[in-house]
């Protein structure tokens, strides 16, 4: 009996996130007839990218026991460097590296700031969130940035019949995946948030693995910065506000756990695509948009109460398996 309890609990734990996941898509089919339609469904994709690519840096921070709360901002501050570049040069290729550069400095400053001068990633990261929108809108003195010609090409075009910013999405996702399955980096992140003294007595180099998750998180932001203004077809230094809470509710939804050491690539991607659609079906039969920002907000504060109670859970186990061994 013990035993089928533990199957089914590690079952629950592993694959209950997909299973809300196709109840939720199931639902949603059901009760508006338009949610099935291509038009729809390609674009929920490109919209949920851009979050979901910011939630796959947010799951290695989280995972190390960090967070950035800068995501959004810095978003918006390589963004528009990128479409400006693009717009005095018309060099894809040169904006799309100005988006990654100045996203992954923003990031080095993030971990230098985190590891160097041990500063809480909360504090660290919510300084450069001001500091990055204020100097978004310095740049463009809070003028939004047109006529962007090619630079769409990120946001809107498409594969055949793929949206290209669903593309990005997969290879970001699949990186991820493996960064985090497959890689000593991967296991060190886990290490370090389990237990960072433990980590760093086992002989991880702790400083140079939380600086480096940081600058992975700026490659996905630069990246996202990238779509975002291409898809809505300007350089906006206001875009992308409080996307890092979308990003973070979609890596708690999908099974990180706040206190370090628990999280998948793959259930970040369950959460991001229950959370839009969710939204996508609210939208879609007239919510008003106050109460889905409650909708919103109590879908944050129940994650995180799961969270607790899942690890207040997994102590109770740990402490019952240590007490079955002594006896």
């Amino acid at each position: 009996m013990n035993t089928k309890r533990a199957n089914w609990n590690q079952f629950k734990n592993k694959y209950s996130i997909f299973m809300v996941l196709i109840l939720l898509f199931a639902a949603a089919a059901l009760i508006n007839k338009n949610f099935l339609s291509w038009s729809n469904l390609s674009n929920i994709s490109r919209q949920l990218s851009v979050t979901t690519i910011l939630a796959f840096g947010e799951t290695l921070l989280i995972i190390s026991g960090m967070i950035d709360l800068s995501s959004g901002s810095v978003l918006a501050l390589s963004g528009v460097l990128s479409v400006a570049s693009y717009v005095r040069t018309g060099n894809l290729a040169l904006a799309f590296l100005v988006a990654i550069v100045v996203s992954v400095f923003c990031n080095l400053l993030n971990g230098v700031m985190v590891e160097k001068f041990k500063a809480p990633p909360f504090i660290a990261t919510l300084a450069m969130q001001t500091m990055a929108r204020g100097l978004a809108l310095l740049i463009t003195k809070g003028q939004n940035i047109y006529n962007i010609g090619d630079y769409t090409v990120f946001g809107q075009g498409s594969v055949g019949v793929i949206p290209t910013p669903i593309i990005f999405l997969v290879l970001i996702g699949l990186f991820t995946w493996y960064l985090l399955r497959h890689t000593r980096f991967g296991r060190s992140l886990y290490a370090i948030g389990g237990n960072e003294e433990a980590a760093a007595a086992s002989g991880i180099n702790v400083g140079r693995n939380k600086i480096v998750a940081y600058l992975f998180n700026g490659v996905f932001v630069g990246v996202a910065s990238v779509l975002f203004m291409s898809r809505v077809n300007a350089g906006l230094p206001n875009g992308a506000i409080n996307y890092e809470f979308e990003a973070l509710t979609a890596a708690i939804i999908g099974g990180t756990s706040f206190s370090g050491g628990i999280g998948t690539a793959s259930g970040t991607l369950a959460g991001a695509f229950i959370v839009g659609f969710l939204n996508n079906i609210m939208n879609l039969t007239g919510v008003d948009s106050y109460v889905q920002q409650i909708v919103r907000g109590a879908i944050i504060a129940l994650a995180v109460i799961y969270d607790i109670y899942a690890k207040q859970n997994r102590t109770k186990r740990k402490l019952g398996r240590i007490e079955d061994q002594k006896q």
